[in-house]
């Protein structure tokens, strides 16, 4: 058991129990929305860039069963909750304390050699440092806070780490989409767009984005995912999503 100051929490309708930091960054909806977009099935080998304590790729082994499942997470902390999470919820992974921009040789190391990965699914840091105030928690700013070069690396990790045909599932900003497809041009393909609306009638807040390693099929845009109706109410598709009863595959 890890010795950090930390609560239990409920995902997916209280099937899913995650234990986190009491303060700084906390897991919420773009990890659950994530889990929901990402295409898998057992025996596939997944990664998630990124962890955390494990949200994303455990909330998807509690929707598909067999994976092989590998957490990466640079924070020693998170990386120790992602331990004790997956087992206590009975997921067998492996966690791996690895900065995702890390070598090649470092991720062999960490047993991720090139080409060997199915699905890797990530919810990389995305607050533009340059244009909003980064948080003064030193542990909230890791998970939030982006360079120029972080999404870029982030996608480069994932072209290394998967296999031709594997596919990488992200979740970001939706006003930095054109940064999405700049990471995506080189050696991915068959992009698959989905836009989540904070309210009907509302501009984008986020975007998930499926992509294949060497696709060649053409983009393809989905109608956006409300997650509140026109009267502010939580919209009914999304509150399943977030309660694990519905996916997004």
């Amino acid at each position: 058991m890890t010795s950090c100051d930390v609560t239990e929490n409920g995902f997916l309708g209280g099937r899913l129990r995650l234990r986190q930091p009491r303060t700084g960054h906390r897991a919420g909806h773009d990890a659950v929305l994530l889990a929901a977009a990402t295409p898998a099935r057992a025996g596939d080998r997944v990664v998630d860039f990124g962890a955390g304590v494990g949200t994303a790729g455990l909330a998807l082994a509690s929707r598909v069963g067999g994976l092989e499942l590998v957490l990466v997470e640079i924070d020693l902390c998170l990386a120790a909750l992602a331990r004790d999470n997956a087992a206590l919820n009975g997921f067998p992974a492996q966690v791996a304390v690895l900065d995702v921009t890390a070598t090649a040789q470092a991720f062999a190391k960490s047993g991720l050699p090139a080409d060997s990965v199915d699905v890797v699914l990530m919810n990389p840091p995305f607050t533009d440092a340059a244009r909003h105030r980064v948080s003064p928690d030193a542990a909230r700013a890791l998970a939030h806070a982006a360079s120029p070069a972080t999404l870029e690396g982030w996608i480069h990790a994932a072209r290394r780490v998967l296999k031709t045909g594997g596919v990488l599932t992200l979740i970001w900003r939706a006003d930095g989409i054109t940064e999405v497809l700049s990471g995506l041009e080189r050696g991915f393909g068959s992009l698959e767009i989905l836009p989540v609306h904070g309210g009907a009638g509302k501009p984008a807040i986020r975007v998930l984005v499926r992509a294949v390693k060497g696709g060649k099929a053409p983009v393809r845009i989905y109608p956006g995912l409300m997650l509140n109706d026109e009267s502010g109410m939580p919209n009914r598709v999304a509150a399943d999503i977030l309660a694990g009863k519905a996916a997004m595959v």
